[in-house]
């Protein structure tokens, strides 16, 4: 019996065997309702079974004149258990004490099961609790979660800015690497494992020392690796874990195996803050008339679906695709525009991360760094500001032009199909018609001009947009027109 307890072979089926084999007997464990745990099907005194189960009596003996069975009691799980042993034999003192302590043993091993299986509940529902902290932090509601927080992990989201960090490893081993995470950040940080992809692990902490720690986790673990953001505000998880999942694509070729998102010259930050911060407003403005839950909501929703695709995004959010969609689809109805024209997307998303980074727009307010004084007036006073003037100003066009003038080396024309396939939408056939190619070439020049970007072209996101940006800036690729909804938008047609 003690071979059977050891922790590989502890199975209650494997001792009942073992009874049956010992004292030469059939023997059945049932629940309190008659259901077979383990054994065989022995007929049963229903009413002596009855007693057994509710503790009227602990044990009982029966003798029929062909057959001796001996019931007894189990405690565990609740309400109860029986184990019954029936043979033809009389039971001596031996085969009676063996019973005895055999129902003592699977009394032990049911508990252990019963606790095993709450445990498991527990961290399960555990794993959905900080599964639902980290959607409400990417719609931006950061006071329920941390209610929902305070209760469990007091402290974990008191500080207004965090970083967040994906874990990369096989699927097969997230279950793993989860647990380590949770381990290393020593109640720390936020581990969640990602709804989206079934590989990775989200970590969201407020600590520096969260990052170090899980810098070991890759050391010596080929096939694990690790991408990081910059320290962002609550309210910016969405943006966060977005340069997280791009950092972790640069960590697959570091010999390292970990990255953190790369300070570089990003568009927005070329343009004057006040007249940005405008434009965008002047965008959202349809928006504005929305609960402001609603509101939040559908723009939270939008940022995530243009920064992913829709089922991704749903996972993350913890809704259907077709949510998502429904969502996307009002918004690009009130901003009257398409998300199916790429231009439009990333203006849309330079849009949407604007107002995210510098909240609402208050015309009064200037911008910190905006060199247009105190007033807040931006270019050309009191007229509203145009995209096509926005992209249009000097240290922007110098940025895209520099950046897309890393192309020119290559003898392929990669930036001439580049070109084709942002205006196509990023449709590799039908910009493979413009170019008078294969369109599996289109997808291998555009993979080709990835790492001389520096920025990932392929999947949707911020690195696709900045490009986007610079055709734009360049005049490479018509500015979009945004606002067909609301007659004051500068780039609405009405005003053309």
């Amino acid at each position: 019996m003690l071979d059977l307890l050891r922790p590989a072979a502890r199975d209650p089926r494997r001792v009942v065997a073992w009874l049956a084999r010992t004292v030469g007997a059939t023997v059945r464990l049932q629940d309190a309702h008659g259901g077979l745990l383990a054994g065989e099907d022995l007929p049963l005194d229903e009413a002596v079974v009855a007693d057994v189960v509710t503790g009227r009596i602990s044990a009982a003996a029966l003798d029929d004149g062909t057959r001796h069975v001996r019931m007894v009691g189990l405690r565990h799980p609740e309400p109860g258990a029986v184990l019954a042993v029936g043979r033809t034999a009389p039971f001596d003192r031996r085969a009676a004490d063996i019973v005895t302590h055999t129902a003592g043993v699977l009394e032990l091993l049911l508990r252990e099961a019963e606790l095993t299986a709450a445990g498991r509940q527990l961290r399960r529902a555990a794993a959905d609790l900080r599964l639902a902290i980290l959607q409400l932090l990417m719609v931006e509601d950061t006071v329920s979660a941390r209610r929902v927080a305070a209760g469990l992990w007091p402290g974990l989201l008191e500080a207004n800015s965090a970083r967040v960090y994906v874990v990369e490893g096989a699927p097969a081993d997230r279950d793993r690497i989860a647990d380590e995470c949770q381990d290393l950040t020593d109640g720390q940080a936020l581990v969640v494992r990602c709804p989206a992809m079934d590989g990775h692990v989200i970590v969201l902490g407020p600590a520096s020392v969260v990052g170090e720690r899980l810098g070991g986790l890759v050391d010596g673990r080929p096939g694990t690796y690790l991408g990081g953001s910059l320290r962002q505000s609550l309210a910016r998880t969405a943006s966060a874990y977005g340069q997280a999942v791009s950092a972790l694509a640069v960590a697959r070729f570091r010999p390292d195996r970990a990255a953190v998102y790369a300070e570089r010259t990003h568009p927005e930050r070329l343009l004057d803050p006040a007249a940005l911060r405008a434009w965008s407003a002047g965008l959202l403005r349809p928006l504005d008339t929305l609960p402001h839950h609603t509101r939040a909501e559908l723009l939270a929703t939008t940022r995530l679906g243009l920064e992913f695709t829709a089922v991704n995004a749903a996972k993350v959010l913890g809704v259907s695709r077709n949510t998502v969609r429904a969502r996307m689809d009002r918004v690009e109805t009130l901003l009257g525009t398409r998300f199916s024209d790429l231009a439009a997307r990333a203006a849309s998303h330079l849009a949407l991360n604007t107002e995210a980074t510098h909240g609402p727009y208050d015309p009064g307010v200037t911008a910190p760094d905006s060199p247009h004084g105190a007033s807040g007036v931006v270019p050309g006073g009191p007229d509203p500001v145009r995209l096509d003037d926005l992209l249009g100003q000097g240290t922007l066009r110098a940025w895209a032009a520099n950046l897309l003038g890393r192309l020119d080396a290559d003898g392929r024309d990669l930036r001439g199909t580049l070109r084709a396939w942002i205006s196509a939408g990023a449709n590799a056939e039908r910009a493979a018609q413009e170019r008078g190619l294969h369109a599996q070439t289109v997808r291998e020049h555009v993979r080709a001009a990835e790492p001389v970007l520096e920025r990932h072209l392929l999947t949707a996101g911020t690195d696709l947009y900045e490009v986007v940006l610079a055709h734009l800036a360049t005049g490479a690729v018509a500015v979009p027109a945004l606002g067909r909804a609301n007659r004051e938008q500068p780039d609405s047609p009405v005003h053309g």
